[in-house]
């Protein structure tokens, strides 16, 4: 037809562009009829460009128009803020008040988001002045993104006094307020105000679901838990909404519910980069890291996802865990090649990692490399140092870490009490949780107390832990009592033992690790019958202790040996025969084997036997045999170290002339000339 479109045609059509090409057509027939000096027109292409991201042309578009409305400002602001380049929004809108423009209501709820974003909480308060004082306040678009601002500088009661002076609140205002309580961790009252929501009428929509589901991992409800995932169910939300789908796995996650998740994340019908990354991060957490890499290796084939910055972090703690060394450095080579390396969260991942694979000096080297404005990458050195059993040098760190004006958290207090219970340090651990409530105002966790009850049975101060364990403000759980329990095992007190057992077996009856530490505690002293006990206790409940195992990885192959059981090894017979060398040469040196770590009621050359078949035994063996003489050997344990191995390998040290580093469940040990840095204090 002979019909041209004019200035009013364009606006409509490129709103309603698909895809960037269709839109550069546009953009060309506009040039080549002269409309690009039409505001409307060119406001049209700004707002097009932004919303494909490429805030680079629309500005250009936006600096050449010979004039421009508050829609094309506005559209300006709101492009960069989208495409997080918040300090060019900011000087955009630093312009449009130079030039005497009037903010309106989109113009001050985007630069509310702004100053969210830039954590510019100045900014936006005289921004949230100015919306009282030109009647902007009780926009509903305006109040949504000040409840949303103040609940990221974690100001509660400001963005609760918004969100009830409303004179209309929509579904997004409703959003607003529970989110803004479920990202501060008050889980109970965003479940509160999710429940005003519905006294109100008000639908919940995927969002609301979202904020809730990480509420209720927060109130570790397991009941409602499935209630909030019956609901997405009915609702057919989780198979349309990966969003959706993605929160319900990380809800299963955090509430130790992996096998749950794991189902979740299976039947999503589309899984996104945060799908992946959300179930590593909750095998990770939760424990299980080699399915954690079993996930991370699955990803890897997957041609649809390709794996970010989220999934390093997500993976290496799995990687640390497992003591794997070789796949660890794999990632840190991908995170050099991708500049990543400065980032304060891979950083303190990777600082996590060789700390916990026995290389610390490479994890103070990317220490030293890192941003250190936040507790995060001191947290994580100190909690090195503390597992490698150097509590002083963690003390000094945390003095560093106050000199540099670093605010400690409640993860930091949790890592020096971990690092003075394995060293000993009974008065500086005392002052730390002291200072943690009066100097900081945190408040101790059960994490917290177990640690001091550590601290004090590890000392052998038993009666302090049992009545320290009274007097706590909170109702102590199993990993408290298990404290006091092990702490009973190492002094070998029995009455106390049967005291934090008889609690733990009503607390936690299915962890098979105390039902073990107990019979352990009863062996120790011979008292078989209570053995038979517990034994028969665990076995009727269908509990097995967990086999202990060692590895040590040598030319780029990890070899895991179990107790008592290796017979198919290839070197099986050299293994066996080299061991028997350093026995005699060790007993020379005055070694005697400890029979009380045995525990079963056998003759003690059948003893001697079963402590000769000891994984970690068998590992250092097989390094001795497979590495250059006087080179150093690493090994790690499942399980923790037993008091004669510990002895042997100190013995076994001093006769190879050799470093030999053991990572049990616990903590560091690093021998050398017949000493461990514990100083048999572990």
């Amino acid at each position: 037809t002979d019909v041209r479109p004019d200035f009013h045609t364009f606006p409509p059509v490129m709103k309603a562009c698909s895809t960037l090409l269709d839109g550069a057509r546009l953009h060309c027939w506009v040039l080549k009829l002269g409309f690009v000096w039409d505001v409307f027109v060119a406001a049209s292409l700004v707002h097009m460009y932004c919303r494909f991201g490429f805030v680079d042309i629309a500005h250009t578009i936006f600096k050449n128009m010979p004039f421009r409305d508050m829609g094309c400002w506005n559209s300006m602001i709101s492009g960069f803020c989208q495409n997080g380049n918040a300090k060019e929004a900011l000087r955009i809108l630093d312009d449009l008040i130079f030039e005497g423009m009037e903010m309106d209501s989109v113009t001050v709820a985007t630069s509310l988001s702004i100053c969210a974003q830039t954590n510019d909480e100045l900014r936006g308060l005289l921004i949230h002045l100015f919306a009282i004082k030109h009647g902007l306040e009780f926009n509903v678009f305006v109040a949504n993104a000040l409840i949303n601002m103040y609940a990221k500088f974690g100001q509660l009661r400001c963005a609760q006094n918004v969100f009830d002076h409303m004179c209309v609140r929509d579904l997004v205002s409703w959003n607003s307020i529970v989110a803004a309580y479920e990202q501060n961790d008050y889980p109970h009252d965003a479940l509160n105000c999710y429940h005003q929501m519905q006294s109100n009428k008000i639908r919940p929509d995927v969002l609301t679901l979202v904020s809730l589901s990480s509420s209720v991992a927060q109130t570790k409800d397991f009941l409602l838990s499935k209630s909030v995932h019956g609901f997405i169910i009915r609702k057919c939300w989780i198979t349309r909404d990966t969003v959706l789908g993605n929160a319900v796995v990380d809800m299963y996650a955090k509430l130790g519910i992996v096998d749950s998740a794991h189902r979740v994340f299976e039947e999503l019908p589309c899984k996104d980069v945060i799908s992946w990354n959300t179930m590593i991060t909750g095998y990770a957490q939760n424990g299980f890291a080699s399915e954690a890499v079993g996930v991370y290796d699955k990803m890897k084939q997957n041609d649809d996802v390709t794996p970010n910055l989220a999934t390093c972090v997500s993976v290496l703690p799995a990687y640390a865990h497992l003591g794997a060394m070789r796949d660890g450095k794999r990632i840190h080579a991908q995170v050099l090649k991708k500049n990543l390396d400065l980032d304060v969260f891979v950083g303190t991942c990777l600082i996590d990692l060789y700390g916990k694979c026995g290389k610390l000096d490479e994890a103070m080297s990317l220490f030293y490399e890192v941003s250190r404005e936040t507790s995060v990458p001191w947290n994580a050195i100190i909690s090195c140092h503390g597992l490698h059993g150097f509590g002083e040098t963690c003390l000094k760190l945390f003095e560093s870490m106050l000199n540099e004006g670093v605010k400690p958290d409640h993860v930091t207090f949790l890592s020096l009490l971990t690092a003075c219970s394995h060293t000993g340090l009974v008065d500086q651990g005392k002052r730390c949780f002291d200072l943690m409530q009066q100097e900081y105002g945190i408040k101790p966790t059960l994490k917290h107390y177990g640690c001091m009850v550590d601290l004090f049975g590890r000392a052998g101060l038993l009666e302090t832990a049992y009545n320290f364990i009274q007097s706590m403000h909170l109702r102590p759980d199993a990993s408290v009592w298990g404290a006091l329990l092990g702490a009973c095992r190492i002094h070998g007190n029995v009455e106390m033992g049967r005291k934090a057992s008889n609690n733990l077996f009503q607390l936690d009856s299915e962890n098979v690790g105390y039902y073990v530490l107990l019979s352990n505690l009863y062996a120790n002293f011979g008292r078989w019958e209570g053995v038979d006990e517990v034994r028969s206790l665990a076995r009727d409940k269908g509990l097995w202790k967990t086999p202990g195992w060692s590895s040590i990885e040598l030319n780029n192959r990890v070899e895991v040996f179990y107790t008592g059981s290796n017979q198919s090894h290839p070197q099986c017979e050299e293994i066996y025969t080299e061991m028997a060398v350093l026995n005699g040469k060790i007993k020379g040196l005055g070694y005697v084997p400890d029979y009380s770590f045995v525990l079963q009621d056998v003759e003690d050359d059948e003893k001697e036997s079963i402590l000769t078949g000891h994984s970690e035994r068998l590992a250092i063996v097989y390094g001795i045999l497979n590495t250059p003489p006087k080179s150093s050997i690493r090994i790690f344990k499942n399980l923790r170290v037993c008091g004669d191995c510990h002895n042997v390998t100190k013995f076994v040290s001093k006769v190879t002339e050799r470093e030999i580093v053991v990572r049990d469940s616990n903590r560091f040990h690093h021998f050398r000339d017949g000493i461990c840095s514990c100083g048999d204090y572990w």
